[in-house]
């Protein structure tokens, strides 16, 4: 199994690699724009699919890291400062927002996270001296690496996947380290998680943290890639789309958020042929999907290997019991 999943990411990154070089650039910038959404999904799946907080603020992490890029770009600053200094304030703020979580679980969580988020929002869309409010903050430029303009959709798709890759391969190591096992054992149960030696304090508000950097890191490449910011990207609406990716994809699994991004990325730009009902036709189809496979898409290999399992052992059941019945009989 796992060599067919190594197989996969391999033909799935030559894809990738090769994929740009036969599409426009509208194309191009709707592949960038997925892959800005996967580092963002990255974040929320391990606050969500690993450490299980429930966040709907995680748009929030996503203008924070937009604006803080964008106003520093204004002010002269280069993209380079900018975006170390995004993904620090999103950690800080993040940090700050776990603590709600330490008194707090489930549906009451999820309800102060959303609170978080609007009253960033109200901030990004009424300090106008800040923000620009509600006329955003134009003309952000692309970055420029080793005197290589990323000007064009297609340099600029590549930086952004060389960010994904290198995001997702640490995301892979944390996960593989003692801290993995850590908050999944926070998700899993928070109590036996503690007698058994794990900080719950600590990794909870880690995982609110690390969390918020995956979205605020991606925050700044959308700014750059949009070159243009105001508040509507960033509304409540926002994170109930990154945590229905997240759902969609399969919480939990290290790929979902490869899946889920693209269900609400590129899957609403497929079913564009259905004109004004292509809405409704998506949503019919999440609540379908949700309804079929509860936990997500990935969770069909699972599921698959669950029923095979369960076929088994009754066929082994049954065997056992006809041999006991044959030796009863002899008896």
């Amino acid at each position: 199994m796992k060599k067919l999943q190594l197989f996969g990411a391999v033909l799935a990154l030559v894809l990738l690699l090769v994929a740009p070089q036969f599409l426009k650039n509208y194309g191009i910038y709707l592949l960038t724009y997925w892959l800005v959404f996967i580092i963002a999904t990255m974040g929320l799946n391990l606050t969500l699919g690993y450490a299980g907080q429930k966040s709907l603020g995680h748009a929030a992490f996503f203008g924070i890291g937009a604006y803080t890029v964008a106003i520093m770009m204004k002010a002269g600053i280069s993209f380079w400062l900018g975006l170390p200094a995004a993904a620090a304030l999103c950690f800080v703020i993040g940090l700050i927002l776990g603590f709600p979580a330490l008194r707090v679980q489930t549906i009451y969580l999820a309800f102060a996270t959303l609170g978080f988020n609007t009253a960033v929002w109200l901030v990004m869309r009424n300090e106008e001296w800040l923000t620009g409010g509600t006329y955003g903050i134009n003309n952000i430029a692309r970055p420029e690496l080793f005197g290589f303009s990323m000007g064009s959709n297609l340099a600029y798709y590549y930086f952004v996947l060389g960010m994904a890759l290198m995001l997702a391969l640490l995301l892979y190591g944390l996960l593989r380290s003692p801290w993995g096992k850590a908050f999944t054992a926070l998700r899993d149960n928070p109590i036996r998680a503690e007698s058994l030696g794990v900080d719950v304090r600590s990794y909870t508000l880690l995982s609110f943290a690390i969390g918020a950097v995956y979205a605020g890191l991606a925050g700044a490449l959308f700014a750059s890639l949009v070159e243009f910011i105001e508040p509507a990207p960033f509304t409540v609406a926002s994170s109930i789309m990154m945590y229905l990716m997240v759902v969609v994809g399969g919480a939990g699994y290290f790929f979902g958020p490869v899946l889920g991004a693209a269900a609400g990325v590129i899957l609403p730009e497929w079913l564009r042929f259905a004109q004004g009902w292509y809405l409704f036709v998506f949503g019919s189809a999440v609540v379908l999907l949700m309804i079929w496979l509860p936990d997500g898409l990935l969770s069909i290999p699972d599921r698959i290997r669950a029923k095979k399992l369960a076929k088994q052992a009754s066929a082994d059941r049954a065997a056992a019991a006809q041999a006991a019945t044959q030796k009863g009989a002899q008896a």
